[in-house]
């Protein structure tokens, strides 16, 4: 069934409405597009199948919503996941193993934390829906579905894995003068998604309540949410949690709830897509780490879980030279990747300070 393609009322984004919707809000600017329905046009019986089961367009009445629910609610809340894993393929930007962390992390959201697997929105080149490929339209599209009616109990997760860059802030709210960035399949065309527009997406709707965690692999990703609180640990388990929250005082934290993310290293450093990990194949030495540490039992809590990533990155890059670091600025400035140690450290970033040794890891 096609879809209808409309300008936003507020900053003209094009938005993709679903079939039978009388109005649609924007995910960027929060603008609500009101469409004048075609005279006599019957009602769809069902909506798009990109937004998939559990979405609701905002005007649309639906006959049977149990039939579009990603699972039966429970006391403690949905579960809800986006996935994204971008391989660029057939381009110099090319990545080995980012669809295979999509995939893993896919397999261990549903057998090991319990996701529904049709709560789980999968963005990758392999997918044959036109409207579920990582494209700059469908990453926006998905991030807003992924809050989009989120209650107090729900648990979130949106997992990237591909390039990250930088470039310079003009607002004065980056204590480094940088903002981090997102590649889609299209960037070249379409440009980058800025930290600035993730945190207003994924961060800032989150009610009291509700529990989004991120897992950013790419490089530059350290603060790639924008989150107020960067955490700073050394080897010996102290840390200290950096105050990252604007000189200008815009609030870049939740609505009541509770935003965490784990990204593949600091907003300086590059990520790794190496085979040096696994032995077998390609994939993201953050995506790889955090797994095995799961599997393993280091994710207890926030500081064993991250203690354990590191770890595996340090005696691989100790013990192989690493493999490919696949920063999109080195590729532009060189014409390609480099072999090089695996230097990257895997950073923790939160809405709000607390005891990483302490505090529970749970999905």
């Amino acid at each position: 069934m096609a879809l209808m393609l409309v300008n936003c009322s507020g900053c003209r984004t094009p938005l993709q409405l679903p079939p039978g919707a009388k109005s649609i809000r924007c995910a960027i600017c929060k603008a609500v597009t009101h469409i004048a329905e075609p005279r006599g046009a019957p009602y769809p019986p069902q909506p798009s199948a990109y937004y998939g089961q559990g979405f609701q367009p905002p005007s649309a009445p639906m006959p049977n919503p149990q039939q579009y629910s990603p699972a039966p609610p429970s006391s403690h809340g949905k579960k809800k996941a986006v996935i994204c894993g971008i391989s660029y393929r057939y381009t110099r930007y090319e990545l080995k193993g980012c669809l295979n962390d999509a995939k893993c992390m896919k397999y261990l959201l549903i057998n090991k934390f319990k996701f529904p697997e049709s709560s789980i929105l999968m963005l990758t080149e392999e997918e044959r829906d036109p409207l579920r490929t990582p494209t700059k339209h469908n990453m926006r599209m998905a991030l807003f579905w992924l809050t989009q009616g989120c209650q107090a109990g729900d648990s979130l997760v949106f997992h990237y894995s591909g390039h990250g860059s930088q470039q310079r802030n003009r607002s004065g709210d980056e204590i480094d003068g940088f903002d981090e960035t997102l590649l889609p399949l299209d960037f070249e065309t379409q440009g980058m998604i800025v930290d600035d527009e993730i945190n207003a997406t994924i961060v800032r709707p989150l009610l009291p309540g509700v529990r989004l965690h991120a897992f950013i692999d790419a490089c530059h990703s350290g603060t790639v949410l924008d989150l107020p609180f960067l955490c700073r640990l050394n080897r010996n388990g102290q840390f200290v949690w950096e105050d990252h929250r604007p000189r200008t005082g815009v609030w870049k934290g939740t609505n009541g709830g509770e935003a965490i993310s784990i990204s593949g290293c600091d907003d300086n450093q590059t990520s790794a897509d190496t085979s040096a990990l696994s032995k077998i194949t390609s994939t993201g030495a953050m995506t790889y780490c955090f797994i095995q540490a799961i599997e393993k039992g280091f994710g207890t809590n926030y500081g064993s879980l991250l203690n354990a990533m590191r770890n595996t990155i340090r005696e691989t890059g100790a013990s192989s030279g690493g493999g490919p670091v696949t920063s999109l600025i080195t590729m532009l400035l060189t014409g390609g990747s480099y072999s090089g140690g695996l230097t990257q450290e895997p950073q923790l970033t939160s809405t709000e300070p607390f005891d990483i040794h302490a505090k529970p890891f749970y999905l």
